[in-house]
């Protein structure tokens, strides 16, 4: 049976249902961003050149548009946001490149964009409490204690809004991929590859910088 983007290999193993492509593929984009990080790292100089050039450029870019919302707690969270990003960036771009369904990007899956989204409220909740103390949950109360029902709400509307909107758009640029191809085969598909291409950036930078919203207003005096 011939794969489509959306479609899963899917294994059981006591009583659960893994999604087998989804897997590979991010132990796959794991192993790159290690390779990437190894690459930039392993002979660094004063003079960046190559991929620590690159890399330097990128993250620097990154840090100007995400550390003021931090102050103080950037550099307890920086490495996690980079991590984010280019985690991201990755798995975005892999499902893009021309192979017989053997590549697939990893956030074409409502599980990997979930458990990304979840991941980064724990993370917003312990930035929370390093800042504030177990008083940081205080401001669910307000401004008024009934207020606590939409508060919460609103905290589990978070993760939800992040993993759909990095799930949608990629799924999407995938299956319209496919479909352009399958009308026609040549300048069409190519041009929706190079449009893909941007998406897949901003959506990396869109999920890390919302991240990076709220654990600003994690540490803020006001929430």
């Amino acid at each position: 049976m011939e794969l489509h983007a959306g479609h899963h290999t899917i294994a059981h193993f006591a009583g659960m249902s893994f999604n087998m492509d989804t897997l590979y593929m991010t132990w796959l984009v794991m192993a790159v961003v290690i390779l990437i990080g190894w690459l930039a790292t392993r002979k660094r100089a004063m003079v960046p050149r190559g991929t620590q050039n690159v890399m330097e450029l990128i993250l620097e870019g990154l840090a100007g548009q995400l550390k003021p919302s931090l102050g103080k707690y950037w550099g307890l969270v920086s490495s996690i946001l980079f991590t984010y990003f280019l985690f991201l960036l990755i798995s975005n771009e892999l499902g893009l490149i021309p192979s017989p369904h053997i590549l697939a990007s990893p956030t074409n899956d409502l599980n990997t964009t979930l458990g990304l989204a979840l991941t980064s409220s724990v993370i917003v909740w312990f930035v929370g409490i390093k800042a504030h103390g177990p008083g940081y949950f205080k401001h669910y109360l307000q401004p008024f204690a009934p207020f606590i029902v939409i508060n919460l709400l609103e905290e589990v509307a978070k993760p939800i809004t992040l993993s759909f909107r990095l799930f949608g758009n990629i799924l999407a640029g995938e299956i319209m991929l496919e479909v352009l191809n399958y009308l026609s085969p040549y300048l069409t598909p190519i041009i929706w590859l190079a449009f893909s291409l941007v998406v897949g950036i901003i959506q990396a930078f869109v999920f890390t910088i919302l991240v990076t919203s709220y654990l600003g207003m994690s540490i803020g005096e006001e929430h």
